[in-house]
């Protein structure tokens, strides 16, 4: 991974009996990685480390 940013955040749980966490990334992050709100991101768990990146949806029509 060439570009990383390293954070602490709280998960939360949504109280809906869905076992499903909460994360609220800090604006800071969601910049550095150039992602918004409705934005999709992959979450992959490496050597205790969860990493998330973005899932870009490329148009291959022309």
């Amino acid at each position: 991974m060439s570009d990383s940013l390293q954070t602490t955040v709280i998960c939360r749980d949504p109280a809906d009996g869905s076992k499903d966490v909460i994360i609220d990334l800090p604006p800071d992050v969601l910049a550095a990685m150039n992602v918004g709100l409705g934005d999709s991101l992959s979450i992959e768990l490496v050597d205790g480390s969860i990493i998330l990146k973005p899932i870009r949806d490329i148009d291959t029509q022309s």
